[in-house]
């Protein structure tokens, strides 16, 4: 059975998981801006809560964004050195469907609008449905202001609102069931879809992990920003 690890830090939650001997252990906090001096120690200690070691691991995963850059930027830092050193494939996980994953568990969605405040006025955006236990992307992922967001065309049923770029809620001119928009991202869900696509073969070399922003640009200009 394969031993596969999780890893998380795109928002304001630091997360880790392990799937070991078909048990999966979990470490969650909240603590912004923390992230890089707690990572590595909280993989420290669930590697030895489970008693085994990264030599075990067959593969690893992290939450490839959309999030904080810097963010992002940490876990695929962390990933690829780890990766690297243990000659271990990655798999790279859409935040989006890991709160929406969060939200299939938590309160049995099946089908969720995934947003994540973006900051500059703009969400990240993606819409998914359950399939065989499995949230899954309908449509596209993207960046935008909370007025452009939608359902997808062939939207029907009840929907469910996750993640903190529902805090512009009363912005987004969608009819939703629930809500939570104050659900970040959880390792344990990420390495739920981890391992559906661990199975379905596409672990990716670790040279190959790379970050998706959606956005093109970081910040405005002075223009965009009336300074001049």
């Amino acid at each position: 059975m394969s031993t596969l690890l999780a890893l998380d830090t795109a928002t304001e939650a630091c997360s880790v998981a392990l799937l070991h001997n078909g048990k999966v252990t979990s470490h969650y906090e909240v603590i912004p801006r923390l992230h890089a001096q707690k990572l590595l120690p909280m993989i420290k200690q669930l590697l030895e809560d489970a008693g085994t070691t990264l030599a075990a691991v067959d593969a690893i995963a992290f939450g490839r964004g959309p999030g904080a850059f810097t963010g992002v930027r940490i876990a695929i830092g962390v990933v690829q050195g780890l990766a690297f050193a243990l000659e271990r494939p990655v798999l790279p996980v859409s935040n989006l469907a890991v709160l929406a994953q969060r939200a299939l568990r938590e309160h049995g969605a099946q089908q969720v609008a995934a947003a994540i405040d973006a900051r500059m006025d703009e969400v990240y955006w993606g819409c998914y449905r359950a399939t065989a236990g499995e949230m899954r992307l309908v449509g596209v992922e993207a960046v935008q202001p909370p007025e452009s967001s939608a359902l997808p065309l062939d939207a029907s049923g009840d929907w469910f609102g996750a993640g903190t770029g529902w805090g512009y809620g009363e912005r987004i001119a969608v009819s939703v069931a629930g809500q939570d928009a104050a659900m970040l991202p959880h390792a344990e869900d990420l390495l739920t879809l981890a391992r559906f696509a661990f199975e379905r073969g596409e672990a990716i070399p670790a040279d190959q992990a790379a970050p998706v922003y959606l956005r093109d640009k970081v910040a405005q200009t002075k223009a965009e920003r009336g300074i001049i």
